[in-house]
């Protein structure tokens, strides 16, 4: 799919290929031109750089939702066991302590966001964190497009640029030779 017809989620028209530089230059000041797509390749290139860190903190958050939905299902499981459960339990990155489960827990506590934790039964629990495992594969899908998309926009400036910096070496060598 050309880079033109390409959707894209990052609002941002998509990027013309100069096919006949000769006559993209007609009545242009190569200097300007060249400047021109030299500022639209920063844009796209800085947007890259923040699509691929948002990538990477949505790719992050997936096993972390994946392991709050094992932890919900084990205590579905155990809902009506007498037994308790014996968990290792992450208070931060890389440190874990013991914790015991009483029998017959019927509610689990989510950490939402800014600093915001709500109690949840253990069926509005599973729920929530099987959407937002979907939500982020969803938001992991469409940050690729717009990878895809940006990438595309990205090659098709570099060679805009390659084309209009070698047709203005060209028009001043003809430039050259036909002045003397």
């Amino acid at each position: 799919m050309a880079s033109s017809e390409a959707k894209n989620m990052v609002k941002l028209p998509p990027v013309e290929f100069i096919d006949d530089v000769d006559k993209y230059m007609k009545d242009k000041k190569p200097d300007e031109v060249l400047g021109q797509l030299q500022e639209k390749f920063q844009t796209f290139k800085l947007l890259e750089s923040r699509l691929l860190q948002s990538r990477a903190r949505m790719l992050g958050k997936v096993p972390h939702i994946e392991k709050a939905i094992e932890m919900v299902m084990l205590l579905v499981e155990k809902e009506s066991s007498s037994e308790q459960i014996t968990v290792d339990f992450e208070l931060s990155d890389h440190v874990y302590t013991k914790a015991t489960i009483n029998k017959g827990t019927q509610n689990v506590y989510l950490w939402l966001g800014a600093n915001v934790m709500v109690e949840y039964s253990l069926e509005e629990a599973k729920g929530l964190l099987e959407q937002n495992k979907i939500n982020a594969n969803q938001n992991i899908a469409n940050h690729e497009k717009d990878l895809n998309f940006v990438r595309d926009s990205i090659t098709t400036l570099e060679v805009s640029m390659a084309r209009v910096y070698n047709w203005d070496v060209m028009q001043r060598a003809s430039a050259k030779g036909g002045s003397k």
